[in-house]
């Protein structure tokens, strides 16, 4: 998988959970979580999804890369998404 179809998963997991998700106001490199106001239930569902779809395994020591969209995409192509 390359850098972009791990950002669509990335969003595509994103819009799943949080369907309402503005990505047009959200550059790559800014924070998910507060710049889409998603809360930590939701960041969760997004994990869960982003589980369900890679079939990774993505650990609590792993949310830090989940940080924005680039550094999820960038996650999941080192990781064998």
């Amino acid at each position: 998988m390359d850098h972009d179809e791990a950002l669509e998963k990335v969003k595509e997991s994103i819009l799943r959970v949080v369907p309402d998700a503005d990505f047009t106001r959200l550059s790559p490199d800014e924070p998910l979580r507060e710049t889409l106001d998603i809360d930590s239930m939701d960041f969760l569902g997004i994990v869960e999804v982003l589980i369900e779809r890679t079939g990774l395994r993505i650990d609590e020591d792993d949310y830090p890369h989940l940080a924005t969209l680039s550094s999820s995409a960038d996650f999941l192509v080192t990781h064998g998404a």
